[in-house]
């Protein structure tokens, strides 16, 4: 689909359908203004004749626009337009996109990316245009024999601007562009079954995004390499498995050669049984998604890669399925970790930990300028914070509060929970170096205590996403997160 700025004056503009903006009290924005000028009041009409009213986000279509070029007219209300943030702005904005979608329109002109929002600027207005869209067109249907709903016509959209702002405006498109694609290829693999997205599968797809790409270079380690490397914890998980586990490595050289990359770990339980510790029944299949940190790497560096980021990437991935069987990880079992350390696996249903321990002391020898994971790994995060915010934690003020900020610019929101020493007493084994629960309390943040033991000094930051990372009810499905939040992050990093 192409989307495209235009400045071309509204009452000369083709299009099936042109999108518009109305604000409190019947105020008329400079695009519907026009338009109700060259049809002879349309507008003016319609909000008289209160068709329309005050509040932001609600919609009217109007379908006979008599000689203007453009076929319909949708108006969207602003509400207060000495009040519109960006919140209110992208309800809006979200509202009249959705309407798009289940359409048959395919020329569409949006003029609410020419109003004024209070903390979104040009840039901010096209990127958030092009991501909402890619948001609510995004239909998975890979499954069905039968398609249902729909996909959307859209073929071309045409974002309209001052003119003053048109590189910043491109640049937004671009960044919005590749950030929703990355954000869809999340959501396909979480909604993908487990038995097709297998850690064979996603050692495939990470081939295939990395081909062809002189800058992105791919790598899977078999079971014998993952042995040899000494990973005793990530080898516990996969025990019970007959599906080979695989270590995804990506590399992604976009800086000078000297440049200390950016490494992201993302946990790929591709299904999540709990092991020995078997879970309860219900909802069990959700636990697909235990592999969208390792969604979110696969998109992220595909972004990376698209963008072209004058910046080194590392992405790493370790994935294997959690199953009970005559081989699986028992409780009790003491395993060595690739640091050497020890751990007693007191609940096989914690393994989130155990994989990623192991790739995080891997992703030691990148000698990363910064090293975030990002893991389904605790029910206690979605206790406490729900499906709102994703829960942060880490070793580095200056990093958190980076990763903080590009949350909120992306409206991808996190929550920084503690980390103090004192939660490690909670971990002490009799037995090991460390155990890999700690008991009910602050179950998201001895996680996080656990991991901390295998970042050595790096800048290191923790997401846990368990929250964030997919939808329940009727609206079950994947949602792409953190993927707009570390992208923020990628792009405040470049030089």
């Amino acid at each position: 689909m192409q989307i495209q700025i235009s400045n071309i004056a509204i009452d000369r503009q083709q299009a099936d359908c042109a999108i518009v903006a109305v604000y409190g009290g019947g105020k008329l924005s400079a695009a519907a203004k026009a338009l109700d000028a060259a049809a002879g009041g349309l507008i003016s009409r319609a909000i008289g004749n209160h068709d329309i009213k005050d509040e932001a986000g609600e919609l009217l279509l109007l379908t006979e626009t008599g000689k203007l070029p453009a076929r319909r007219i949708l108006l969207v209300g602003l509400g207060n337009r000495d009040k519109l943030d960006r919140r209110t702005w992208t309800k809006a904005l979200r509202n009249a996109l959705s309407a798009v979608a289940r359409s048959q329109y395919r020329n569409v002109v949006l003029h609410l990316t020419a109003e004024t929002v209070r903390d979104a600027d040009a840039y901010r207005r096209a990127r958030l245009a092009v991501e909402t869209w890619q948001s609510v067109s995004y239909r998975f249907t890979a499954m069905k024999s039968e398609p249902g709903e729909p996909a959307a016509r859209l073929e071309k959209l045409s974002l309209a601007g001052s003119g003053r702002d048109d590189a910043a405006m491109r640049r937004g498109i671009a960044h919005g562009g590749a950030i929703g694609r990355a954000v869809a290829l999340a959501k396909d693999l979480g909604n993908l079954p487990p038995n097709v997205c297998t850690p064979t599968y996603l050692a495939d797809r990470a081939r295939a995004i990395a081909k062809g790409n002189k800058k992105l270079q791919m790598e899977s380690l078999s079971l014998a390499t993952i042995r040899k490397l000494g990973m005793g914890a990530f080898l516990a998980v996969t025990s019970g498995s007959a599906e080979p586990p695989r270590f995804i490595v990506l590399q992604y050289k976009g800086g000078r050669a000297g440049d200390q990359p950016v490494v992201f770990v993302g946990k790929g339980i591709t299904f999540d049984a709990g092991g020995i510790s078997i879970k309860p029944a219900g909802a069990m299949d959700e636990m697909k998604y235990d592999m969208c940190g390792a969604a979110t790497v696969l998109g992220l560096m595909q972004a990376v890669a698209e963008l072209k980021l004058p910046m080194n990437v590392v992405g790493i991935v370790p994935t294997c399925e959690n199953l009970p069987s005559g081989t699986a990880t028992r409780p009790g079992d003491i395993v060595r970790t690739m640091s050497g350390q020890t751990v007693e696996i007191l609940n096989t249903d914690a393994e989130g930990r155990l994989i990623l321990c192991d790739a995080l002391n891997y992703a030691l020898r990148f000698k990363p300028a910064a090293l975030i994971d990002m893991a389904t790994l605790t029910g206690a995060c979605l206790v406490a914070l729900g499906r709102v915010r994703s829960g942060l934690l880490g070793n580095s003020d200056k990093l958190a509060n980076r990763l903080l900020a590009a949350g909120e610019a992306a409206d991808d929101r996190a929550w920084r929970l503690p980390l103090d020493d004192d939660y490690a007493e909670l971990l002490k084994s009799p037995f090991a170096d460390v155990a890999n629960i700690g008991g009910r309390d602050a179950g998201t943040i001895t996680a996080a205590k656990f991991l901390s033991r295998f970042v050595g000094k790096t800048e290191w930051a923790h997401l846990d996403i368990a929250g964030t990372a997919w939808n329940v009810g009727s609206k079950k499905g994947g949602t792409g997160r953190p993927i707009p939040l570390l992208m923020e992050f990628l792009l405040n990093r470049q030089p």
